[in-house]
């Protein structure tokens, strides 16, 4: 057996990287000639980087989380000394040595063992961080309060929304009209109701966008006035439908609730994990981990937020498998979970196996059937192609049959991630992972063999 566990591949260390030119930076530093006192064991990977000072950089990272520690002024997570330090121990076995962790990093390795310690909700560790009991009735009342704000501020909307359609959608394109629209959305957050606020942010992008926006914008109305309704009469849905309304307007359950509450359930499984995509808005970090259970099948989608240019707790780089629980939201097409107890590190996995177009689209259309506001569902393309669409519009993904295709996300075209794509194909079926909705597909990994982030 490997003492150092298994070893990850380039891909899924360069997944890591949080821009092309940290990749770059730690593709420099991935050689033995800047390094001294290497090590790793079955959990962890350590290492002093000769820098421009007298004193090294100390690295270490902590493979189950991933984690990572240095020592150098770097604002970027993982910096260019952790990725170096990966792609060192990533290539041949004999460069990184096994070994027991220096003073520096065992110290760093305990107080992150002594942290999930603390915080895990269960005895065997990796659960819900425990809470201090809260006062039923007083969270009774906040959240009856909470409900008769947001049915206020969905009343204002519905009324807003009406005043557009009687004044006809051309009034919307006035000069005051994005103003108006950043004025409803404060409105919305008022009545805290982040989700309506941000349908509303939508419509005022919509207006005067491109061709076709009138219809554009009364698809996007149509959907809010769905929403506002399915709130204002909540009591008479469905629960998981009823579920899937109060996430979309905003009203979120507690992850520890899911994890470790009385109506707790969880689902084992291993889990693939199919890509990892981060995105900015200037103060708030998100992080999207795909995953797909190999027994279950099911998808799943983890989120975490953090604040700009601050590392996040989670990163696990496409291609690994995690043997895991998860617990899902409730909804009536659950995707996003919480992560639970892991009974085992993380480890290389293989290639999903994936659907045909038409099955893809298949899965959207049932997807949206259950929530008629989502955008798009996760699936994995087995044997497509990447060509140009005819009379060069965009470019497709076609069956091997070539009798379907799905056309791309626009917002794909001219990224890097096509010409990879493309590159990758070499005019040849691949596995490719990514979101189809009404937009087309959202290609986020490829395989080739190895998993590679687009």
């Amino acid at each position: 057996m490997n003492p150092q566990g298994e070893r990850w591949t380039t891909d899924q260390v360069l997944a890591l990287a949080p821009d092309e030119a940290s990749r770059k930076a730690g593709g420099r530093l991935a050689a033995p000639g800047p390094w001294s006192e290497t090590g790793a064991d079955g959990g962890a990977v350590w290492g002093q980087c000769k820098g421009s000072g007298k004193k090294p950089y100390q690295a270490v990272v902590d493979i189950k989380g991933p984690a990572f520690k240095c020592s150098c002024p770097s604002r970027k997570f993982p910096c260019k000394h952790a990725l170096g330090l990966l792609l060192l121990w990533a290539g041949e076995e004999r460069t990184v040595a096994a070994g027991e962790p220096p003073q520096w990093a065992d110290e760093w390795l305990a107080g992150r063992r002594e942290r999930a310690e603390r915080s895990a909700g269960a005895p065997s560790g990796g659960g819900a961080p425990s809470r201090a009991p809260a006062d039923p009735e007083a969270a009774r009342r906040r959240a009856e309060r909470r409900m008769q704000r947001i049915g206020a501020g969905a009343t204002e909307l519905e009324q807003r929304l009406e005043d557009l359609l009687h004044s006809g959608l051309a009034s919307a394109d006035r000069a005051d009209g994005r103003g108006s629209w950043d004025e409803t959305a404060a409105r919305m957050v008022d009545a805290q109701a982040p989700g309506l606020a941000a349908r509303v942010r939508e419509l005022g992008s919509v207006v005067a966008s491109g061709p076709d926006w009138p219809a554009r914008l009364l698809e996007e109305c149509a959907l809010l006035h769905l929403l506002d309704q399915g709130f204002l009469g909540i009591e008479r849905l469905p629960a998981p439908l009823a579920a899937t309304v109060r996430s979309r307007v905003g009203l979120t359950t507690e992850a520890a609730d899911l994890l470790t509450g009385p109506d707790a359930a969880t689902v084992r499984d291993r889990w693939l994990v199919l890509a990892q995509q981060d995105s900015e808005d200037g103060k708030l970090t998100t992080r999207r981990i795909f995953l797909r259970g190999e027994r279950t099948g099911r998808m799943a989608l983890h989120l975490s937020f953090g604040a700009a240019n601050h590392p996040l707790d989670l990163a696990l780089p496409p291609g690994l498998v995690l043997d895991a629980d998860l617990a899902y939201y409730p909804g009536a097409r659950p995707l996003r979970a919480a992560l639970g107890e892991r009974h085992a590190p993380a480890a290389p996995g293989p290639v999903p196996p994936g659907c045909g177009v038409d099955a893809a689209l298949a899965a959207y259309g049932d997807a949206l059937r259950d929530d008629p506001w989502l955008d798009s569902w996760p699936v994995v393309l087995a044997d497509v192609t990447p060509v140009p669409g005819r009379d060069g519009a965009g470019w497709q993904l076609a069956d091997a049959d070539g009798e379907s295709a799905l056309p791309l996300d626009p917002r794909c075209l001219g990224r890097t991630g096509l010409w990879q794509l493309a590159a990758i194909s070499g005019g040849a079926p691949i596995t490719v992972f990514g979101e189809c909705g009404h937009r087309g597909f959202l290609p986020l990994t490829a395989w080739d063999p190895t998993p590679v982030s687009l």
